[in-house]
């Protein structure tokens, strides 16, 4: 019998009808605004539901709570949490100027020291108006925002938004190598960052859409709502012995 590299440890392929909450909490009312965001994520069903073996996160242009746009953002955090391995999620992302669809993690130490001290690896970011790209980074002390350190993938002629891709980073102790589909398309070691490396710790898994922002900018006449980002599974896995 072949060993694979990896073992599969905890997995969510979202065939319930709802969000299981052993997995997941759901932010409700966080609104992003130290990114200049648009959005405020809410709890409901038009914004967050699962259909058709799916996790579905919706953003839509109405009036809520003061807002002009709503959306969902869902995390592990608070549940569970992990130091290095394979963390992947397949994914169908929305389209449209001013969309900023993540699949990304944070330190768990984030309540008690802050960001970017805590640390944050974006598994895939994509911008609604640059269809074709998916972007993935690292944020710490020192190398966060405009200066954090990433690399952007590009699928010539074809939009990410057009079907489901495999985004995945694999995680270790000094290097984290980044994955569309089966591409590795950037590897980031202690070496690489212009300050200290804070992936020693564990992370908690975030997906969510933003809407606006200043890296993604904000939607015009042409982005169409509701827009939606589809999520098949996640699955995060342990190097095997």
């Amino acid at each position: 019998m072949i060993q694979t590299p990896w073992k599969l440890i905890w997995q969510d392929d979202f065939d319930r009808p709802q969000l299981d909450p052993t997995k997941w909490q759901v932010d409700e009312g966080y609104t992003g605004e130290s990114n200049g965001e648009w959005e405020i994520y809410t709890t409901r069903p038009k914004n967050l539901s699962i259909k058709n073996g799916c996790l579905v996160i919706t953003a839509r242009k109405e009036e809520y709570d003061g807002f002009h746009f709503t959306s969902a953002r869902v995390k592990t955090g608070g549940l569970h949490a992990w130091t290095y391995g394979r963390f992947e999620a397949c994914i169908k992302i929305p389209r449209g100027p001013g969309l900023w669809p993540a699949f990304w993690m944070l330190g768990e130490d984030i309540s008690s020291i802050g960001w970017p001290e805590c640390g944050e690896i974006d598994i895939m970011e994509a911008l609604g108006a640059r269809p074709e790209m998916a972007r993935g980074t690292l944020h710490g002390p020192g190398y966060a925002r405009d200066e954090s350190i990433g690399k952007d993938f590009i699928l010539p002629g074809i939009p990410f938004a057009d079907d489901f891709h495999c985004f995945s980073v694999e995680w270790k102790p000094d290097r984290i190598h980044f994955f569309v589909d089966t591409t590795c398309y950037n590897t980031l070691t202690v070496n690489d960052i212009p300050g200290r490396w804070v992936f020693d710790h564990p992370f908690f898994i975030l997906l969510n859409v933003a809407v606006g922002g200043l890296w993604p900018g904000y939607p015009d006449e042409t982005t169409r709502f509701p827009q939606s980002m589809y999520i098949d599974y996640v699955r995060v896995y342990e190097k095997n012995a």
